[in-house]
């Protein structure tokens, strides 16, 4: 699909999105679903600054527990959301058997945000689940990266670390599989409908510059630059889904594995809702399609 295309299906996405959000106010509901989730196990730091940390949940039973890092989506600005938003999948997934990440990050607004400080607080926090395995008996062998809008974006990002050039691909763990949410694999197409996505430019001050002007940094920062990623890919297309789908061919075309998840009539923030119909479907497909049957 050609970028003229690409812009003009997101550009019909992106009425639907402020017409839904304005009738039903579906964000409201999904915020507020997510500050009524149950406490977390424990809030745990994987760096110095105040936010980077990360919830944790625990299901009930021994272990070893699959794990489900979670990462919210705000088209990486500090004041669109945060991790409380997306706890209601959290605490869906944690009943449904996976222990789950849920991680703060620095984005634009936030000191160090940006590149490479976005990245790099990613990056930590998946990390991070190496040190946690022992005490909390999670299996690393298990692990899947989630994430909603740009945390999409950004899960598919750590799910593609093993591809990228040094120091990025110094990890400590293989994700078994990424879910993408409603977001997109590649930055730098969705450059201008990113204002009218998320209300204003949020991509070339993201990476400090624009695709021409930053090059080397585009590519590392887009998954569907550095495909195959290796890892199984489940995709959930929303009211965004024009934007994912010359990624998920790209995907397809390189050799992973990836299944897609349509769901009728989507809004952006009902698929992360787990209280609504949508929101079901997409913890039911995580939760029996990320992972193979454990023998």
């Amino acid at each position: 699909m050609g970028r003229i295309s690409v812009i003009a299906l997101a550009t019909i996405a992106i009425g639907s999105l402020s017409i839904a959000a304005t009738a039903q106010n579906p964000q409201a509901t999904y915020k507020a679903l997510g500050a009524a989730a149950a406490k977390p196990s424990a809030t745990i730091p994987y760096g110095k600054e105040d936010l980077q940390v990360g919830d944790l949940r625990m299901p009930a039973g021994n272990g070893p527990f699959p794990v489900a890092m979670i990462i919210h989506g705000g088209c990486w600005r500090a004041s669109v959301d945060n991790r409380s938003g997306i706890a209601a999948v959290a605490d869906a997934l944690t009943k449904r058997g996976f222990a789950t990440w849920n991680v703060e990050y620095r984005r634009l607004g936030d000191a160090g945000g940006g590149w490479p400080g976005t990245f790099s607080d990613i990056a930590a926090a998946e990390d991070k689940l190496a040190d946690l395995a022992g005490k909390y008996r999670l299996d690393l062998s298990r692990v899947i990266i989630v994430g909603h809008s740009s945390g999409a974006h950004l899960a598919l990002w750590a799910a593609s670390r093993s591809k990228l050039p040094a120091p990025w691909n110094v990890t400590r763990i293989r994700p078994a599989a990424v879910v993408a949410i409603d977001g997109p694999g590649a930055l730098a197409p969705f450059v201008g409908i990113d204002a009218d996505v998320c209300g204003e430019p949020v991509i070339v001050p993201l990476m400090g510059g624009t695709p021409n002007e930053k090059p080397a940094e585009y590519r590392i920062a887009s998954p569907m630059n550095n495909l195959p990623l290796g890892t199984r890919q489940l995709l959930v297309e929303g009211q965004l889904g024009p934007l994912m789908e010359p990624y998920s061919a790209a995907a397809r075309a390189s050799g992973d594995k990836v299944e897609v998840l349509s769901p009728v009539d989507a809004n952006h923030f009902d698929i992360v809702t787990p209280n609504t119909p949508n929101g079901v479907a997409v913890v039911d497909f995580i939760a029996t399609k990320a992972l193979p049957a454990k023998r």
